[in-house]
């Protein structure tokens, strides 16, 4: 992937020059930037408390060390103080249950880095099943998504001499045995998709180039890409080929006696596996048959059936009005699914009995978050479960569906002082007339009186969720000093399903938009907060958010934090992963797409004239996702028009922004600082 390949000059963008990732010029613009805010915001009252501060709760012994079990023992991968790029580790189930477990070190990304002189940034591993003694782990320079993937003996501890090595890129994986795996990869002009992800699936073989691995299926340069992959189920061995055509679109192929066989369902339709069971997650209504099915349902259906023509449908899940489903793993015998009542989880184990999949309630917070996943899902019913809210630290559980028992095996400690503040969930009126909640967290009793410092963040896309949680940086940098933090469920989310995410889609996008606007709005006319005291957060999806409200709704607010963001939206789709989100946004090539797009692209309509609340930009050199030129181009262009704004790029980082918990610090520091300066 080539980060300095320079863009054609146009009169009509005259920072173009800045979407050079990392030639001199754009970096030497990044640094003169970083040094004006660095020095406006470090030099803050109070800026290097609160660094200090979230780096003690990112460095903290005390978080809670996810664990996923690999053959017989646990592994957890982990950064503090003194292992700053981290290490992999492992440890048994006793071991774990101990206030402090010993652990033994599997793999130091530090030692690794510096005896290879690069900033090795831990982007996982994927396992040989079921053997589970070798593991292709994946490692990014600087956090982008582009990694290498090496073979790692889990025995010796040690990379494998001569294994499998696939050098930077967009790479996939999947072992289809010990000697032979899939593998998507950049083989070569032409082999990447135009959203930079591997069009070619290949079979290859121990002891062979990569060059001579067998083709197995390609796709149109057009579609995000294809990927193939081994699983094993139950003791069942299955072979898949799935080809994503867009964000939300796929077809699926099975081996089935030696030959691809296409999976019969629609596009936007999820398919999994459960013991001999296929799974459907539906994002459309499906008609099967003289029954149709919701947007949003789970369906199962027995595999050699289906295969054979048979549609006999099961539901799992259906949608209500106010809930939908979150997520599904399996144990031995259960689906493990989360479902989201009004935007908070409820988890049930289901189990096909008399004909039907009956539910066993899991429990859950009030107006918290529950993540669910299965230990072994080969040999036990045992789960994990995640539990949080806004207001109570993280606690992880272990249990045994059919067993009362749930046994709490880790907590985090309190990182902030909670005392007193409550969490409310409220709804605000959106411009059709939809009703939008959101929730609040500040003090009891909190003065209506418009003073209150408040933070409002938001998403609106890809169907991802805005769930309770809990955050010792915000509680810490924000909650503590008085303020109020706001969590927005705006259309283009999934917190009801795919059809509060199709509501914002595309042409419809503005909808986001406006139910953001509408929140805002309801805080100022429930007196929480005035334009003055009002702040706004968001990053990528979030980010391009943050531009919209800056140059549609500046009367609204008084302080911007756009991180990681989407700006120019008409040209997103040429850069890095942009092509892959078109199913999202539109095509901006295509007139009557543009057309609707640039009614809102935050870069084509800032304005000389406009009056914007002061803004900090942030970004990260290494994020290969979101192109950084978006953030800088953004900033370049009101700096030049007189507006007061600030920007920060993180050299390394990736889309998360920061590659260790001191970068993260420092880049949560500057927020924080930046807000509370601008709002208090």
């Amino acid at each position: 992937m080539n980060l300095n390949a320079a863009p054609a000059e146009s009169d009509a963008d005259p920072y173009l020059w800045l979407e050079e990732v990392e030639s001199e010029r754009s970096l030497a613009w990044a640094r003169e930037r970083n040094a004006v805010s660095l020095g406006e915001l470090q030099a803050r009252e109070g800026y290097a408390e609160v660094e200090a501060r979230l780096l003690s709760i990112y460095d903290s012994k005390d978080r809670i060390p996810g664990i996923s079990k690999i053959g017989d023992a646990y592994y957890n991968f982990w950064r503090d103080a003194a292992h700053p790029r981290g290490i992999w580790r492992r440890t048994s189930m006793e071991q774990y249950r101990q206030v402090d477990p010993a652990w033994e070190v599997v793999l130091d990304l530090d030692a690794l880095g510096a005896a290879e002189g690069e900033s090795w940034v831990w982007k996982g591993a994927t396992v040989l099943r079921p053997d589970e003694d070798r593991c292709m782990i994946s490692l990014s320079r600087g956090g982008a998504d582009a990694t290498e993937k090496r073979e790692f003996d889990l025995t010796t501890k040690t990379f494998v001499a001569d294994g499998f090595v696939l050098p930077e890129a967009r790479n996939s994986v999947s072992w289809i045995d010990r000697d032979t795996m899939y593998v998507g990869t950049d083989f070569g002009p032409g082999s990447m998709s135009e959203s930079g992800y591997p069009r070619m699936t290949k079979r290859w073989r121990r002891g062979t180039p990569l060059s001579e691995a067998e083709l197995i299926r390609e796709t149109p340069a057009k579609d995000l890409g294809v990927w193939g992959y081994h699983t094993v189920d139950h003791g069942r061995h299955h072979d898949f080929l799935r080809r994503v055509m867009t964000f939300f679109t796929n077809q699926l192929f099975m081996l089935v006696d030696g030959e691809w066989v296409m999976i019969d369902k629609p596009d936007d339709v999820v398919v999994g596996v459960f013991d001999d069971w296929f799974t459907f997650q539906l994002r459309e209504p499906w008609t099967v048959g003289d029954q149709t099915f919701a947007a949003g349902s789970l369906l199962a259906a027995k595999m050699s059936d289906f295969l054979a023509g048979d549609r006999d449908m099961t539901v799992v899940f259906a949608p209500t009005e106010r809930t939908s489903l979150d997520s599904v793993d399996s144990t031995k015998n259960y689906l493990l699914i989360t479902v989201l009542d009004n935007v908070s989880s409820r988890a049930y184990a289901m189990q096909w009995t008399d004909g039907a999949w009956r539910s066993r309630a899991l429990p859950a917070p009030e107006f918290g978050k529950v993540e669910l996943g299965a230990v072994d899902s080969e040999n036990s019913d045992d789960y994990f479960m995640t539990s949080e809210d806004f207001v109570t630290p993280t606690s992880l559980f272990h249990g045994t569906v059919g067993s009362e028992d749930q046994t709490r095996l880790k907590s985090l400690p309190a990182y902030y002082d909670a005392n007193g503040i409550t969490v409310e969930q409220h709804e605000a009126t959106s411009a059709d007339g939809t009703k939008v909640p959101y929730f609040q967290i500040g003090r009891a009793g909190l003065k209506l009186d418009g003073t209150n410092p408040t933070l409002l963040y938001g998403y609106g896309g890809f169907e991802v969720s805005m769930s309770p949680f809990y955050s010792g940086s915000v509680g810490a940098a924000w909650l503590e000093r008085g303020g109020v933090y706001v969590l927005a469920n705006i259309r283009g989310g999934g917190e009801f399903g795919p059809r509060w995410h199709r509501a914002a889609l595309k042409e419809n996008r503005q909808r986001a938009f406006d139910d953001f606007a509408a929140i805002a709005e309801h805080l100022i006319e429930r007196g929480v907060t005035t334009r003055e005291h009002l702040g706004i957060q968001g990053g990528s999806n979030g980010g391009l958010l943050m531009g919209v409200m800056l140059t549609q709704r500046p009367d609204l607010f008084g302080a911007v934090l756009c991180q990681v963001p989407l700006l120019d939206m008409q040209r997103y789709h040429l850069l890095l992963a942009g092509a892959s989100w078109m199913g999202e946004y539109g095509d901006p090539d295509q007139p009557d797409e543009w057309a609707y797009i640039k009614a809102y692209s935050p870069y084509q309509n800032v304005n000389p004239d406009g009056d914007y609340p002061r803004t900090l930009f942030t970004t990260s050199t290494r994020d290969d996702r979101v192109h950084p030129g978006h953030a800088r181009k953004m900033a370049a262009l009101m700096r030049e028009q007189g507006h007061d704004v600030l920007y920060y790029e993180n050299i390394e980082g990736g889309h998360g922004g920061a590659a260790n918990n001191e970068q993260r610090a420092r880049m949560n520091a500057l927020g924080f600082t930046f807000l509370w300066n601008e709002l208090e």
